[in-house]
């Protein structure tokens, strides 16, 4: 890792501490080792947090201009579910097509605790050439290989919470940082009010650096990244609050 990013890491860490009574249970701190704060007998796969709904039957669409043609992604929460280091975790599909090619399927596994907070618990993924799968990775599961579990989204989200949203050492260590609580958002979807906007990157990976907005009773609207914007364009089984 090059010195300025591990500068630019500690200095967010700092930011993210936040006051002693404000519960951040995954915290981002790249001094101590990650002991994240959560009970797999107390989580559930009824996700009814406002800014990261996932009823079953649920389904989101986006689409972005890149490089290498229309992105369009699909995402939808599934009736199954799957067993996950003790609990029981929400299945939700997440696949990528470009040009109508598909390039990437991902089954994400989620639950959340008592509090409200939204865990990510692993994903089994596979990349696509030609219509063949060349690579699954990206694929982690919270137990195996030590990877531990992080959040997707707090339960009472606070400018300058830093929170890791998965971790496998030295293979899948992203982590968000809420950067605003009060956007208006407008996409294809519709304009949407009192979001929240982070930032997401990577300890690994300096290149990784993206914006996310997601709005109450919808979930993510917008992702923003250097040089694409990907924009929900339609939804279902959800209703703007």
């Amino acid at each position: 890792m090059k010195l300025t990013h591990i500068l630019g890491v500690l200095a967010l860490a700092t930011l993210g501490c936040g006051s002693e009574s404000h519960d951040v249970p995954a915290p981002f701190d790249p001094d101590k080792p990650y002991e994240p704060d959560v009970d797999p007998a107390g989580l559930s796969v009824e996700i009814t947090n406002a800014l990261f709904p996932a009823p079953v039957g649920a389904s989101w669409v986006y689409e972005a201009e890149t490089d290498e043609g229309v992105e369009r992604i699909e995402v939808s929460v599934d009736a199954e579910t799957t067993d996950v280091f003790g609990t029981t975790a929400r299945v939700v599909r997440d696949t990528v097509y470009v040009d109508d090619e598909m390039v990437e399927d991902t089954w994400d596994w989620y639950a959340q605790d008592e509090a409200g907070h939204v865990w990510y618990l692993g994903e089994d993924t596979f990349e696509y050439e030609n219509g063949e799968v060349v690579c699954s990775c990206g694929a982690w599961e919270w137990g195996v290989d030590d990877a531990l579990p992080g959040v997707v989204m707090l339960a009472d989200p606070q400018v300058g919470d830093i929170y890791r949203q998965e971790f496998l050492e030295g293979e899948a260590e992203d982590y968000g940082e809420v950067v605003s609580i009060d956007e208006t958002v407008e996409v294809v979807a519709g304009t949407f009010t009192n979001c929240i906007k982070t930032r997401d990157r990577s300890a690994l990976d300096p290149s990784l650096d993206e914006f996310k907005y997601y709005c109450p009773g919808i979930g993510t609207v917008l992702v923003e990244e250097p040089d694409v914007r990907e924009e929900l364009i339609e939804y279902s089984g959800l209703s703007a609050q």
